[in-house]
């Protein structure tokens, strides 16, 4: 697993490990039933703190990514709660959609942006 922190951003480290983790799920590079690292190890493989790696597990497994597993540690076990899932995504756009209208971005650019996306999940 590849993971890398921009020490430089302004995002915190946990919320760009669970995006990175997201991001490898969607594009196959994870997948059901495959191990995370340690917290302890992936906390040394990329230079972070273990409280940081144990809050970005513990939002993934609340929003269903991964779950813990006694004897293989944190597992990929993506919720199929699809109805959750869309009602979640829907609040989640809701934001990112109001954003893009202050900007004077079209809904056919918004499409263009969500197809080019879909696409690069989809290869």
């Amino acid at each position: 697993m590849i993971v890398t922190i921009d020490f430089n951003s302004d995002e915190a480290f946990y919320i760009q490990l669970c995006n990175q983790i997201i991001f490898g799920i969607a594009i196959a590079e994870f997948r059901e039933g495959d191990n995370l690292p340690s917290v302890r190890e992936l906390a040394e493989d990329i230079g972070i703190n273990m409280h940081t790696v144990n809050k970005a597990y513990t939002i993934l497994k609340q929003e269903g990514y991964v779950k813990l597993d006694r004897r293989k540690g944190t597992v990929i076990a993506v919720n199929a709660d699809k109805y959750k899932a869309i009602g979640e995504l829907t609040n989640e756009m809701k934001v990112v959609l109001a954003k893009a209208v202050c900007k004077n971005i079209s809904c056919e650019e918004v499409h263009e942006i969500v197809d080019k996306i879909f696409c690069d999940f989809s290869k």
